[in-house]
């Protein structure tokens, strides 16, 4: 039981990782919160579930493989359309009205495709692995392994290549990225782009776990949040560790409390870093 809660607890840290790299990312490269992140992970889960797997019967992966580049479109058009724009206005209120905006857009158009109803797809990621005596689901195993690699290609991605030195350029400092030749608003959309692919990725991990509904990411979200603060917000490795930190905690945190107060974890957290540790465990004090 307590390596099934571990492991459990593991796979729901990676997804919480995401979701702060997807903060983060969105965060150093144009200095706005995405406070429409949960309704990207609700809309890809619905372009993957509703559109491609049950309506067109396609295979998962291949639909997968789609909804991905599909969202890296509309990623794309997103950073153009809103993200570069609103990152020059005079106030931030700007950039939440937009953002908080679009989330509503996006859970309306969701609502009036694919209905109200809550769905899943039958048969998806719904096995038992039996390791040992122990009986782990085979969506955390999944939702591990993908997420696992992911977050290796994004560091690799980061660290190796020209495209993501120049993105950690733009993070850094944008007027001394712009005279060094580089296009910043061009980078801060393929960020943009590269932030709604997460999305997509964590909105099919999760499908098995939370169906398919317009308010399938909101706590995912608030946690991933909460996650990306602990590790220290705006750190890329600081969302592993907050990641982990939160996910292992609430799922051990059954053990001794009552299921129900599972969610309240991650909050409590939160609050008790930033009262004693704002920068989070990765950050480092400005003292």
């Amino acid at each position: 039981m307590l390596l099934q809660i571990l492991v459990s607890g593991i796979a729901m840290g990676f997804i919480y990782s995401l979701v702060g790299y997807e903060f983060t990312l969105i965060w150093n490269a144009a200095g706005l919160i995405n406070f429409a992140h949960d309704k990207f992970i609700m809309f890809g889960a619905y372009i993957f579930a509703g559109t491609f797997v049950i309506g067109l019967g396609l295979n998962p992966i291949v639909a997968a493989l789609i909804t991905v580049i599909i969202m890296a479109v509309f990623g794309a058009l997103v950073a153009v359309g809103i993200f570069n724009p609103l990152r020059n206005m005079p106030s931030d209120i700007f950039a939440v009205t937009g953002t908080l905006l679009l989330a509503r857009i996006l859970g309306e158009v969701s609502r009036l495709v694919w209905g109200p109803t809550p769905f899943t797809i039958h048969n998806f990621l719904t096995g038992v692995v039996h390791v040992g005596g122990v009986a782990l689901p085979e969506s955390n195993i999944v939702i591990i392994a993908v997420s696992l690699a992911f977050l290796i290609f994004l560091q690799l991605l980061f660290k190796k290549t020209k495209i993501g030195k120049a993105m950690r350029c733009v993070s850094q400092d944008k007027i001394a990225s712009s005279l060094m030749g580089i296009n910043v608003p061009m980078y801060i959309t393929f960020t943009v782009a590269l932030s709604s692919m997460i999305c997509t990725v964590i909105g099919i991990l999760i499908i098995p776990t939370f169906m398919v509904s317009s308010d399938m990411a909101s706590m995912i979200g608030l946690k991933g949040f909460a996650a990306s603060v602990v590790g220290g917000f705006g750190i890329l490795p600081g969302n592993i560790v907050g990641g982990m930190a939160v996910g292992i905690l609430e799922n051990l945190s059954v053990v001794i409390l009552p299921a129900v107060y599972k969610d309240v974890v991650a909050f409590a957290l939160l609050i008790i870093f930033l009262l004693v540790r704002p920068n989070g465990i990765l950050g480092k004090s400005k003292d």
